[in-house]
């Protein structure tokens, strides 16, 4: 069997397994993600020179990217005035009190392009006499057009939770923006770059140093725990660099899963955060697939570029699944009659090892699931050279696309199986129930005023109602 050779970091997670059988390499080996703060940070006006920093969190493509979303570009702009004016609050008041200057003319205090971008927008400010009455009139319009940005985030994200940081409590009422002064000016510096967020300011450092610190305390602020660190984080240049390797010195490369012991959704967020130059190097992957594993393996295709080959295993007894037995015949066909000379097996199942020891010849590479992969087995890969990390620790944030899809798809499945209705039969069935006589043209009519109109309703208990065109 081809080894590969022991790392200084693979004698390290040796030693950590032998102290800690529930050992997960440390966060700090992972790849950093600033999805989320990037779009926080354009949509309370952080300067574009920060993201322009390669040095600073926020990343410039996100900027481009939400600069052509008219939705947040408005929020960001009124955050932008919001900010300005509880920053130069009593600068702008006395100018407004004693010089009767409008808001507008203050272009030392006030980003005037955001006004300009806001009219070319379809939002036209109002003048006021008070510059409180300002402040709630940038509240009201943040209030009515955040939800507008809700889709700028993943859906996993709690939204509530972001959307409550742009609404100032109490702002639309004098002394809630009073007391929102007081609280900015007070700590200013614990304020993410010193814009104004709805938060209880404490010292945290930068809140928006990455996806897994802002979003863990986002969660903390709510009372509630985000602990899914494979949405804010990806794998380590350690973990990846092994991969890139294994492939680099095969032959031919094929990735065996067992989809009956591997997660689909995973698997794919593994695939997408590979190199793609890599990924050109796999021959195939091969899906061993029992009747009842999840669906999604079944559009896993759409998802890479990589060919798939697709096994569907029928049962011949209902309580003892094949799926080992074919994966095994069919790894071995691969390496004797085509000359496959390595694999990567993605299974959290120990029976994998039985084939790495009936393939000498043949190398191996290992893809598992945390927490469904015993500590004897991690040990005999570690003893015998074999690498394997764990597909919870790719970026997993960016696969709502096959999530939804295949939500939709396995929907679309039940609702063919629960509806099944002939609206022809089904009017002829009625005619023939209420004894109506009608003539052709009138039930022709009929059909297109009410029928073809016809629309489904859901109530409060989640009971789907198919309803006549009113």
């Amino acid at each position: 069997m081809a080894l590969i050779d022991k790392s200084e970091a693979l004698m390290e997670l040796y030693n950590e397994l032998e102290e800690d059988t529930s050992y997960l390499p440390a966060s700090s080996y992972r790849d950093s993600k600033y999805e989320v703060v990037s779009a926080v940070a354009y949509l309370i006006g952080i300067s574009r020179n920060i993201f322009e920093n390669e040095n600073e969190p926020p990343k410039i493509e996100a900027y481009e990217r939400l600069e052509n979303n008219k939705s947040a570009r408005i929020v960001r702009n009124l955050c932008r005035l919001r900010t300005a004016v509880e920053r130069n609050y009593g600068k702008i008041n006395k100018a407004m009190s004693s010089e009767h200057r409008s808001l507008t003319s203050m272009t030392e205090y006030v980003p005037i392009e955001c006004i300009e971008q806001l009219i070319t927008d379809g939002i036209r400010l109002k003048s006021y006499p008070k510059l409180f009455q300002h402040i709630i009139e940038f509240n009201k319009y943040i209030s009515d057009r955040i939800n507008n940005c809700k889709d700028v985030f993943p859906i996993w994200l709690n939204w509530t939770y972001v959307k409550e940081l742009f609404i100032m409590p109490n702002g639309l009422t004098e002394s809630g923006t009073r007391d929102a002064a007081n609280a900015y000016y007070n700590h200013k510096n614990n304020y993410p770059y010193q814009m104004y967020i709805n938060w209880l300011p404490t010292d945290e450092g930068n809140i928006l140093y990455n996806d897994k610190k802002f979003i863990r305390l986002l969660y903390n602020w709510n009372n509630d725990v985000f602990d899914d660190i494979s949405k804010v984080s990806d794998a380590s240049p350690l973990t990846k660099g092994n991969i890139y390797d294994f492939i680099d010195d095969s032959d031919k490369t094929v990735f065996v899963v067992d989809c009956e012991n591997s997660d689909p959704y995973k698997f794919c967020a593994t695939l997408r955060n590979l190199n793609p130059q890599y990924l050109e190097k796999i021959t195939k992957i091969i899906l061993y697939d029992d009747v009842n594993a999840a669906s999604a393996w079944s559009i896993l295709e759409s998802f890479t570029d990589v060919p798939i080959e697709y096994i569907l295993v029928e049962r011949i007894h209902y309580g003892k699944s094949l799926v080992d037995v074919k994966l095994t015949a069919g790894t071995c066909r691969e390496h004797y009659q085509n000359s496959v000379d390595s694999f990567a097996i993605v299974s959290s199942d120990s029976d994998f090892w039985g084939l790495i020891e009936s393939l000498p010849t043949a190398r191996f590479l290992v893809m598992v699931e945390y927490e469904k992969t015993g500590y004897d087995i991690k040990k005999a890969l570690i003893d015998s050279g074999i690498f394997y990390c764990y597909l919870d620790e790719f970026y997993s944030g960016d696969s709502d696309e096959i999530r939804i899809i295949a939500l939709k798809r396995e929907v679309r499945r039940l609702l063919d199986q629960a509806i099944q209705v002939n609206v022809h039969a089904m009017m002829e069935a009625a005619y023939k129930a209420t004894r109506i006589e009608i003539s052709a043209s009138e039930k022709r009519q009929f059909y297109d005023k009410y029928i073809k109109g016809m629309y489904a309703e859901i109530d409060a208990d989640g009971n789907l109602k198919v309803q006549l065109k009113r």
